[in-house]
């Protein structure tokens, strides 16, 4: 059975189950129950969900608004639900920090929270005190605002430590507690103080403090006898103890000599004053034994006789700890040495002498002897010590106090105690041959001879005794005692009791006696009534012995006890019973601290001044010099006494009674006497009985005012001000118990002596002060004093009766003109505090006080002064209103203050406003009026007084102006605070509950201000100025950074919901409504508000946009109708959209609700098309700005940012037409290449500005960072620059056009300087042109498809130029990188549809190869390779990559007959190089390649590339370095022995294939004459070769020779004519022999590793040399051999003669597999490294299993230990030239027969997207041998991780060749032979700001044979192993 009920349960354990119905919970969640079922095993609740009783804990709760909406507010103490929300806030932001590194602050954070749930179990215990809840409390919001400041959370704005309710207080409040509340707990410190302040004291009450001391050891070893220590407190600059001595007595063992003490040896040192801890101050401990008279000699006294003898003592520096334990609030130990006297007669003087640290005079009888205290300094009133520290006074605590009255005396702190100090004596040798051992015995004895017991106190601590024994100083007549005792007398045995000191001898001698030879007397009380002063009394010593009796005190009493004492005393009798010494004498001093008893005879005969009335006028003249502490101890009495001279004869004694009590009160004032204040008011209510009293004092002060003008010394006067409010209390009360005696006589008399008073008053302020200072500081002390005064007229007349007093006498203060500055400041203090007194709070007297103020505050704020304290009052003022606002009188108020502050408040804001911004007054001062906190103050004064305004306060207030000009002047003021209020930071961020009640009045103000705004400004007297005013304040107030809620989280939205709703929405609508209100006047707004209000529909709020964004239908609406178009408005909106959306607005939502709304009432408008097109448009836009804008945040990729910003500059140019934003995205797109140092393209990017430029002279604005200039300069200028650029990207052929177009500029001009100038950069480029190294570069195409990529590149692809030595997997991790989502596709085959509309990035990479136009390439043979190489891969917009496939069955007996190439062309929108590394591809072209045109390619770019390095060498362009020409016909020759051309010769010489393709006659024709020119090109070669080859290479020469005559013959049979390619002298060479015959025998699926050894980077020198395999293919078929000082084979001996020549060598072997065959080059860059990674590692396709093939390469270089004495290298001359070096045959070799000569094509067929690029460039292999196949089918699994990656790579060029070497020599020329001549060798320079990455052994290899065949040394890789090195 399932009950309702309501009750809140705080979950007490985690929760999980796994039935349905049940909820989870977590520990610390609250859940509200709605039902609970009643069961006999279990109870459960019903909520959301079931869960168990048991995990729950009832907690008490009441609920508020039942329903849906119902809230439920636990039954705690506010404080401790807030700590617990705030911890659970805190628990997620804490983790955060953990995340973010913030190390620190998570530890501090951890403290804090630990220590805030420890606070509030103390809290929620509920076993404190009311005053231990409050400290808790304040220690809990401490740290609670710490954290929030700390973690950027809002401040919380406390009263009493609690969250206020802004709704309950005004802002003025609110806006202090939000200042203050940082400082909450100095505020709650300081709270009496600042209420005291307020009340007119400035006085500040002094803090005690106090001093624990705890003796905890005391360790010695050489007394053994019981000893006494007695600690106190020494002033070392005074030389006097300033306290009490604290005694301990302890016991030869050290321990105290109480067992009950043990633990318990512990004094507090109390009163002392701030001032006393900057003193000098010092610990003294002294130590007196108690035993016998010496130590060391037991002979000297008996044993049972004991005496007090001095020992030693200890000081300790308190300046030395008062900073260790100032703070502390555990004891501090201390250790304090204990020194002994080394001559007893200074012992008074032994603290000061260890303290001066005179050595000599004292010295430690041991190290370890000492004493251990601990020390504690407790701070605040002893009864709150004493609740603070109860366990520090449970332990026997001894207060110590201090000699003397304290800072602070208090009321009921009754004290009478005599200090008494024995100083020293001198004493008679009395016929002794020694001096004395004199002990001192002191007695105190009543008047009638009785000893006053328990009176004498040695020390605190210890009980009192009756009798005192002084310490024994050993033979000595003049002994310096210096010891203090306190004497304990009741006051009624004061009067007439005595001490008597008598002097004794100590013996000893065995018996040890002690006799009497002395005394000397003296009375407490002279005969006067005043006790013994405060000083030093020498007194008469007289002679007596044992057998003397006292028992009669008489006989000694009547003798004189000191020298005044005798001279009082003239006639004394001659026989007197005790005799005085006149030698002896005995010196005391006494310090009396009594309340009861004074030493001041003034004061006595005050009090007695009926004994002498004759007296009295005398006696009250002498009252101010009698001290304070005198006259407050006797304060009642002294009163009284003034009271009833008063009574007495009030003609005579009325003025001075008068100025007595003036001087009383103001003593009050004092702060050592601030707490006698309630004892002076008590006896006014309670004891005061002077009925007739106040007739005079009323007369006595009308006086004193009347008096004012005329007086020149007015102190008098002012004092009498001072006491105005004690005056006032005596007068009132004084008034009631007349009217009480008489029954209300005289009452008139009263009133009007009362009005006559305050006509005085009026009449003191009306003075004009200005010439006089003394009358300035009396109307001054008459103002601070006078708003004490109410609370007693109160007492006697009615509340506006004293407000009209209070308003007349504020009425006759002078005007702010009229007055001083410091007179201003006390007035406007005065009306502050009338302002906070008890009478303002009267709704009847706060009607009559109103005005008057506002009229003193309307004056000061229309004159700018006093701004701070006017705005306190104002403050004041609204928090009253507003705690009264019930009341219906409050409405007039709220109207008064509107009319009277309203207008002034606004223009004093804006005045402040404005000073805030200007310019400071002088360097380094800003004017005091223009802080932050009088901004502050004012802003939340007018925001009360607006909180305050109902709509009738509104509709008077409108009416009420008396023209619409004032109306206007009003409406633009108060918009304009209120956009000022928006605009700059008056509240902190974090004020959140502040900017939030801001931001509800200024909407609430604005909807009652906008039906005025509409009535008075629309139509006919439509004003634009107020209406663009309120536009503008609408915009701003939108677009508060406080308002937008959705950076909020959750809980604070729904909090912020919940109270204020969304005042976005609000003043959206009100926006919206005035909009429509316009009318006919809406066009003054367009498009002037356009950006405004797009700035309002890009705020992230549905409803907002819903409003607003049909505003801009009407503003295309009303420019249709004016202008027939809306351009205007297209254009505005598109310049506003660029600048906010790249500041961080709009959003998909937006784009997709502007172009709904709009296109749904486009439809009905006539101008339809036009208004579609535009919305298009700006939707088109806002899609590339938000990519934009993704892209260029802070963490994204630069190709990403570049590549919205091409998107974005590309339709500003071409869709929209607008050019100044087209130029802007021009230099943005330029700085983003500068910063990743894309120089060409930061030149082509200026291009795009400079073509939009003319050479023309029209003057052009200042924009951007261009100054001023004509358009003519600015061209020139950008010239310059974009010259600059292309020259440090090395693009100096386009640099040279521009150079011509300056030049003819310059020369048009005849600036000749200039001309010459760019003719030299000109010249300067063509030779860089010459002699620099350029890096060619790979191109990628990239796919990019998917819907989640960014808008200007979804589904689309594109071509990217990549950096210098950036291979395809560079390419594709850097790209992968960029796009972390994206998914490599592992095809290359284009995407589906499925692809391209899926949510998700699809990414496709391969390389391209560059098609140029070359119309324009220079083709002659003679221009050098790097000139054309320039043009092969510049100014390219078509780029093609093929793939290999099997058309119809594959041809299992050779697969070239089947394999044909599907070659793609893509054609860019736009060449590269460009304004961008991407270009997109406009379109594709795919073509199909038979198997034998691929054949005919392959062979052909063969030839061509052997021609060119024959005919180099030919021209001794290879001097000495043989080796490039060695490997290039290595491997064509060796590939042919295993297969080579012989596979194509299969392929297509075979009869069957002959027969079945007729078609192909002329191509296999072409085949076959290509084959026999290379086996005559190849012939040649030997021919050279043999000429040049070193004699230690001849055994690899002979090799290649026979295994060219395998190659002959294996052609000879299908090749007619090859006989005749036989190179001379080649005749009868044998075949070789092993190892390279072996090949043969290899598999194609063999692979063959003979050795590793080093690791080699393989990367050839010729261009376009690439196979079609797959890295998928070469990974599985890995088959190079490298032949190092290991060689195996059947003939190690040929091996190791190899070895010795320094010789490895790589034979590629040619098996003409279908891959190999089929794949045209792809461009490759010498200088870059090889990708040969397997497909699966870089997402690049491959082909399937069966075209794999194997392939071996050999490398054949000197080693490196042969490398010194090898000579056949060339080294360059100084002047450039090279020197031949070395045994090479100086014949030239055979040149190449002319008929042999082809122009080779500059664009072989690049290779397929499946194949790595070469590292040799040049074509594919001819016979598919060529050492670029075995490199690019090298897979970099099998050397990748074996070797270390080579260190950087020098960036050396060689110079190029000098210019003679262009020109064939005349021998050339005759030759049957055409010589083909080039420039120096192409040198690779490397890019220093890119790393050079290593793929793999064979790419190093490829690079080392590269830059060798380039002319490059190898100390150009100083990792790489020295295979050569040119002498």
């Amino acid at each position: 059975q399932w009950s309702p009920v309501i009750i809140k349960q705080l979950l007490i354990c985690n929760f999980r189950s796994s039935i349905c119905q049940a909820l989870v919970l977590e520990i610390g969640e609250t859940v509200q129950i709605l039902e609970k079922s009643e069961g006999n095993s279990s109870q459960t609740f019903y909520g959301n969900g079931i869960f168990p009783v048991s995990y729950v804990h009832l907690k008490k709760s009441t609920v508020t608004n039942r329903g849906l909406c119902e809230t439920v507010v636990p039954l705690e103490d506010p404080i401790i639900t807030e700590t617990t929300s705030t911890l659970q806030e805190w628990g997620v932001l804490w983790k955060q920090l953990y995340v973010k590194h913030k190390v620190d602050l998570f530890h501090k954070l951890r403290h804090v929270m630990n220590e805030l749930i420890d606070l509030r179990r103390q809290l929620i215990q509920g076993h404190l005190a009311q005053d231990q809840t409050r400290e808790i409390k304040r220690h809990i919001t401490v740290r609670l605002d710490w954290g929030n400041e700390h973690l950027g959370l809002d401040l919380v704005p406390r009263k009493e430590f609690e969250m206020v309710d802004p709704d309950q207080i005004s802002v003025s409040e609110l806006y202090k507690m939000h200042v203050s509340s940082r400082h909450c707990g100095q505020q709650s410190t300081n709270q009496g103080d600042s209420i005291r302040q307020r009340h007119g004291d400035g006085c500040r009450v002094p803090v005690s403090h106090h001093l624990f001391i705890n003796l905890k050891s005391f360790t010695y070893n050489s007394i053994s006898e019981d000893a006494d220590v007695f600690f106190s407190l020494y002033d070392t600059r005074e030389a006097k103890q300033i306290s009490e001595k604290f005694m301990v007595k302890l016991n030869k063992n050290g321990g105290p000599k109480n067992p009950e003490k043990v633990d318990r040896l512990c004094a507090l040192f109390t009163d002392l004053s701030s001032k006393d801890l900057k003193r000098d101050l010092y610990i003294v401990a002294h130590v007196i034994r108690t035993g016998r008279m010496l130590l060391n000699d037991s002979k000297k006294g008996p044993p049972h006789v004991q005496y007090r003898r001095p020992y030693g003592c200890a000081v300790l520096a308190m300046s030395d700890v008062f900073h260790t334990i100032t703070d502390l609030k555990e004891e501090k130990d201390f250790v304090l040495k204990v020194y002994t006297c080394n001559n007893e007669n200074e012992w008074c003087q032994i603290h000061e002498n260890i303290i001066r640290k005179s050595n000599t005079k004292y010295s430690a009888p041991s190290t370890n002897y000492g004493l251990i205290i601990s020390l504690q300094l407790l701070r605040g009133d002893l009864e709150q010590i004493r609740r603070e520290n109860q366990a520090v006074f449970n332990r026997a605590l001894a207060l110590t106090r201090k000699l003397g009255f304290p800072d602070v005396i208090l009321p009921g702190d009754t004290r009478n105690d005599l200090y008494l100090t024995l100083e020293r004596g001198e004493f008679e040798r009395g016929g002794k041959s020694v001096q004395k051992n004199i002990e001192v015995t002191l007695y105190v004895l009543y008047a009638d001879g009785d000893t006053l017991k328990d009176c004498i106190s040695l020390g605190c601590g210890e009980p009192n005794i009756s009798e005192y024994h002084s310490f024994v100083l050993y033979h000595n007549n003049s002994p310096r005692w210096s010891e203090m005792v306190k004497l304990s007398i009741p006051i009624d045995r004061f009067r007439g009791s005595h001490l008597r000191f008598e002097f004794r001898h100590c013996s000893t001698k065995d018996k040890g006696e002690k006799k009497l030879f002395g005394f000397a007397f003296t009375p407490l009380m002279r005969e006067d009534g005043t006790t013994l002063s405060d000083e030093s009394h020498e007194l008469y010593v007289y002679k007596c012995d044992e057998n003397a009796t006292f028992s009669n005190q008489g006989l000694y009493l009547s003798l004189p006890c000191c020298k005044e004492d005798f001279n009082s005393c003239p006639n004394l009798p001659a026989n007197l019973p005790f005799q005085r010494s006149p030698k002896e004498t005995f010196w005391v001093s006494t310090i009396l601290c009594s309340t009861k008893l004074t030493q001041n005879v003034d004061l006595l005969a005050l009090l007695n001044w009926k004994a002498h009335p004759d007296r009295v006028l005398d006696i009250l003249g002498r009252l101010r010099q009698i001290s304070g502490e005198e006259i407050v101890k006797f304060l009642r009495d002294v009163l009284d006494t003034l009271f009833c001279l008063l009574d007495e004869n009030t003609d005579k004694y009325g003025p001075l009674v008068f100025q007595s009590l003036v001087f009383i009160i103001n003593l009050l004032r004092d702060s050592r006497f601030y707490h006698f204040r309630p004892v002076m008011d008590s006896y006014i209510q309670n004891h005061f009985a002077g009925a007739l009293a106040y007739k005079e004092l009323i007369r006595c002060l009308k006086w004193y005012m009347d008096r004012s003008a005329e007086v020149v010394r007015q102190d008098h006067i002012q004092e009498a001000m001072r006491a105005l409010e004690h005056l006032f209390k005596f007068i009132v009360q004084s008034r009631i118990l007349y009217s009480r005696a008489t029954c209300g006589m005289e009452e008139e008399q009263f009133r009007a002596s009362i009005q006559e008073l305050f006509q005085s008053i009026r009449f003191v302020l009306s003075l004009d002060s200005r010439s006089s200072e003394n009358l300035v500081f009396t109307q001054a002390t008459l103002l601070n004093s006078f708003p004490d005064i109410f609370d007693e007229l109160l007492q006697m007349f009615t509340v506006q009766e004293v407000a009209e007093y209070v308003r007349g006498t504020l009425g006759s203060m002078p005007s702010t003109v009229d007055i001083g500055q410091s007179m201003d400041v006390v007035k406007l203090q005065s009306i502050a505090r009338t302002v906070e007194s008890r009478l303002f709070f009267f709704p009847e007297s706060r009607s009559i006080l109103l005005p008057v103020v506002l009229h003193h505050i309307h004056l000061h704020l229309r004159q700018q002064r006093e701004l701070l304290i006017c705005s306190g009052i104002l403050g004041s003022i609204f928090a009253i209103i507003k705690t009264s606002s019930m009341e219906s009188s409050v409405q007039e108020e709220v109207e008064m203050m509107v009319e009277s502050l309203l207008d002034v408040l606004l223009q004093t804001l804006l005045s402040i406003m404005s000073k805030s911004h200007s310019v400071e007054t002088s360097r380094g001062q800003r004017c005091p009026q223009c802080t932050a906190e009088i901004t502050g103050e004012y802003v939340s004064c007018l925001l009360s007084l607006l909180q305050q305004m109902t709509e009738i306060h509104f509709h008077h207030l409108l009416n009420n102006f008396h023209s619409k000009e004032e109306l206007k002047e009003f409406l633009l003021k108060i918009f304009c605070v209120f956009r000022n209020l928006m605009k700059l930071t008056i509240f902190p961020r974090d004020w959140s509950v502040m900017r939030l009640l801001t931001s509800h009045i200024i909407v609430v103000t604005t909807q009652f201000l906008s039906p005025a705004l509409h009535k008075n400004f629309s139509e006919a007297d439509f004003d634009f100025k107020v209406w663009n005013s309120f536009f503008s304040l609408t915009v701003l107030y939108i677009n508060q950074p406080s308002l937008q809620l959705e950076a909020l989280g959750p809980a604070k939205r729904k909090k912020v919901l919940d109270k204020h709703g969304d005042m976005r929405v609000m003043m959206a609508c009100e926006l919206f409504s005035m909009w429509q209100k316009l009318g006919d006047n809406k066009p003054h707004f367009i498009p002037g508000m356009m950006g405004p209000f797009l700035g309002v529909t890009l705020v992230p709020q549905i409803e907002v946009r819903n409003i607003m964004i049909p505003i801009f239908h009407d503003m295309m609406d009303w420019e249709q109708r004016k202008n027939g178009n809306f351009k205007q408005v297209e254009a505005e909106l598109m310049d506003k959209l660029d600048s906010m959306v790249s500041d961080g607005k709009g959003d998909d939502n937006h784009r997709e609700l502007f172009s709904l709304f709009l296109l749904e009432k486009i439809e009905q408008e006539t101008w339809r098309e036009t208004g579609i097109s535009f919305v298009t448009s700006v939707t088109r836009l806002v899609e590339r700005l938000l990519d934009y804008r993704d892209c260029m945040k802070g963490d994204e990729m630069e190709n990403k940012k570049i590549g919205g910003s091409v998107n974005l500059m590309n339709f500003y140019k071409s869709e929209v037409n607008k050019e100044d934003m087209y130029i802007r995205y021009i230099h943005k797109l330029c700085d983003l290449h500068l910063q990743a140092e894309d120089f060409t393209e930061a030149a082509f990017t200026l291009l795009l500005y400079w073509e939009l430029l003319q050479w023309e002279d029209r003057p052009l604005r200042d924009f951007l960072h261009y100054p001023c200039q004509s358009e003519w300069q600015r061209k020139e200028n950008l010239s310059r620059k974009i010259l600059h650029y292309f020259n440090k990207g090395k693009c100096w052929e386009y640099g040279i056009s521009l150079c011509r177009e300056l030049a003819f500029q310059y020369e048009t001009l005849y600036d000749y300087q200039s001309l010459s100038w760019i003719r030299k950069m000109e010249a300067a480029y063509y030779d860089n042109i010459i002699e620099q190294q350029r890096i060619e570069p790979e191109f990628f195409r990239m796919g990019f498809y998917g819907r989640k990529f960014p808008f200007f590149l979804r589904n689309k692809e594109f071509v990217c130029r990549g950096y210098d030595y950036e291979r395809l997997e560079d390419f594709q991790q850097r790209m992968l990188g960029e796009f972390p989502q994206a998914i490599a596709m592992q095809h290359p085959n284009q995407p589906d549809d499925t692809i391209l509309q899926s949510d998700a990035q699809y990414l496709q990479i391969y390389a391209v190869t560059p098609v140029s136009d070359i119309s324009d390439v220079p083709q002659l043979e003679r221009v050098p390779e790097r000139i054309k190489s320039f043009y092969r891969i510049n100014n390219v917009s078509r780029f093609h990559y093929d793939r290999p496939f099997h058309k119809g069955p594959k041809d299992r007996e050779n697969e070239f007959r089947s394999l044909w190439i599907e070659r793609t062309t893509l054609i860019l929108s736009r060449p590269l190089p460009g304004i961008s590394r991407w270009a997109e591809v406009e379109r594709r072209e795919v073509v199909e390649v038979s198997p034998l045109e691929n054949a005919i390619y392959v062979v052909d770019n063969k030839t061509q590339e052997l021609r060119t390095l024959i005919s180099q060498y030919q021209h001794r362009q290879h001097h000495g370095n043989i080796n490039p020409l060695s490997m290039c016909l290595n491997g064509v020759i060796d590939a042919a022995v295993n297969g080579g051309i012989a596979r194509y010769q299969e392929a297509f010489f075979d009869k069957d294939y002959i027969s079945s393709h007729p078609e192909d006659t002329e191509r296999i024709t072409h085949l076959k004459d290509l084959m026999q020119e290379q086996v005559h090109i190849l012939g040649v070669g030997l021919a050279v070769h043999e000429k040049l080859v070193h004699p230690e290479m001849r055994p690899l020469h002979k090799k290649l020779v026979d295994q060219f005559h395998m190659m002959r013959a294996g052609l000879h049979h299908g090749v007619p004519g090859v006989d005749r390619f036989v190179p001379a002298g080649c005749t009868g060479v044998n075949s070789p022999r092993g190892i390279l015959s072996s090949h043969s025998h290899m598999s194609p699926e063999s692979v063959r590793l003979i050795h590793r050894h080093s690791p080699l980077n393989l990367q050839g020198s010729i261009r376009h040399s690439s196979s079609s395999l797959s890295s998928h293919t070469s990974s599985e078929a890995g088959n190079l051999v490298i032949m190092t000082d290991g060689l195996m084979g059947e003939h190690p001996e040929e091996a190791l003669h190899m070895q010795r020549c320094g010789v490895f060598q790589i034979v590629s072997v040619l098996q003409p597999s279908p891959s190999s065959s089929s794949l045209s080059s792809i461009r490759s860059n010498s200088s870059q490294i090889i990708n040969s990674a397997p497909s699966s590692a870089r997402g690049s396709p491959s082909l399937p299993d069966k075209a794999k093939h194997n392939r071996e390469v050999m490398i054949l270089l000197p080693s490196h230990r042969e490398r010194a004495n090898n000579s056949m290298y060339y080294n360059m001359a100084e002047n450039g030239q090279v020197n031949t070096t070395g045994n090479c045959n100086s014949d030239p070799p055979p040149a190449l027969p002319v008929r042999s000569l082809r122009k080779s094509p500059l664009h072989p067929i690049p290779g397929s997207p499946t194949s790595p690029q070469s590292a040799l460039g040049g074509s594919n292999s001819t016979l598919s041998g060529s050492a670029s196949s075995g490199v690019s089918s090298l897979s970099e699994s099998n050397f990748g991780g074996q070797y270390p990656d080579p260190g950087p790579i020098r960036n050396d060029a060689l110079e190029p060749l000098p210019s003679h070497l262009w020109s064939p020599p005349d021998e050339y020329l005759a030759s049957p032979y055409l010589h083909i001549h080039y420039g120096g060798p192409e040198i690779d320079s490397m890019d220093p700001v890119r790393p050079f990455h290593y793929r793999s052994p064979v790419g190093l290899a490829a690079l080392l044979l590269d830059r060798h065949l380039n002319g490059h040394e190898l100390d150009d890789f100083p990792s790489v192993p020295r295979v050569w090195k040119p002498t």
